[in-house]
């Protein structure tokens, strides 16, 4: 039997804090919308959030909870929790198609699907992502100032990245899994602040539940470590925006302007699948943004 196309006028994939502040502002524009949601955000392993106003230290799934919440009372908000996997373009209609089969239309779309991080090949890095591998000490630096610290990386990445987080701690090492490429200069620059540069490869992170205690090298030489500092290469969570069309800047992002527009017409993205600055409320702003963006060209469109 052939599966009914539901329509709507705008669906959302990806229902975690940008998704859900793209629902809310939709629903509160009397928009009929469909927020297609798989359930895994890409912090699902973060013990707390910060830099959140009012919601500073709260467990990220208890704030994306709570958003739910307030979104369900708008009713013409639906949810499902399904998986997006194709999308098409019609004349005047963008069509989803979902892992369970499900097929849905609307005359716009918003991706607030996220990135995936890549990781190393390190026991231990994965199951400490979020926890102690640490990626933005503006949203982790604070709990682990003054301990024991360090940076997995090389050469001007390292450096670079030694600068900001020797604001937190003076206690830095980096550790550059092998040989380092760090410059004559560099290398003295960071002497100068007491950084330390260990070459050795890395065979493990010995851990508790995601806190590391010690960082474990090839010659099973042991030092121990409280924070990692590792921002990794990633992909797109969803690849249906760019077999839509969608530019990617060259950093990896989906190209947005400041309406939260792809380079597509009626696409919309937010949150962590276009920008560096990944924090819950950076993405909660900017997928209000696309929200109202999206009603609002609707509206004129009905007009």
């Amino acid at each position: 039997m052939k599966t009914k196309t539901k329509q709507f006028d705008v669906i959302i994939i990806g229902g975690s804090y940008s998704g859900l502040a793209a629902a809310m502002a939709l629903g509160r524009a009397l928009k009929e919308v469909l927020v297609v949601d798989s359930g895994k955000p890409c912090n699902y392993q973060t013990p707390y959030s910060h830099n959140f106003l009012t919601q500073d230290g709260e467990i990220p799934a208890i704030i994306a909870g709570m958003g739910k919440n307030e979104v369900n009372v708008y009713n013409t908000v639906t949810f499902t929790d399904d998986y997006a996997v194709k999308g098409v373009k019609t004349e005047d209609l963008f069509k989803i198609e979902t892992a369970s089969g499900e097929k849905y239309a609307a005359k716009k779309l918003i991706f607030a699907t996220g990135i995936k991080d890549i990781m190393p090949d390190i026991p231990g890095f994965s199951e400490s992502w979020g926890i102690s591998v640490l990626h933005c000490p503006y949203c982790h630096g604070y709990e682990v100032r003054n301990e024991k610290t360090g940076i997995l990386g090389n050469g001007d990445y390292a450096y670079e990245l030694s600068k900001m987080i020797i604001n937190w701690t003076k206690d830095l090492t980096i550790y550059t899994n092998g040989k380092s490429t760090l410059t004559f200069e560099q290398v003295q620059k960071l002497k100068s602040h007491h950084i330390q540069i260990v070459e050795k490869e890395i065979k493990k992170l010995d851990h508790i539940d995601g806190h590391i205690q010690n960082i474990v090298f090839n010659d099973d030489t042991v030092l121990p470590l409280t924070a990692l500092y590792s921002p990794r290469p990633f992909i797109q969570h969803c690849s249906i925006p760019e077999a839509l069309g969608c530019e990617v800047t060259e950093d990896g992002y989906l190209k947005v302007n400041g309406f939260q527009e792809t380079s597509i017409y009626g696409i919309y993205a937010s949150g962590d699948n276009t920008t560096r600055m990944r924090t819950v409320a950076n993405a909660v702003a900017m997928g209000t943004t696309a929200g109202m963006a999206a009603s609002k060209k609707l509206i004129l469109e009905q007009f």
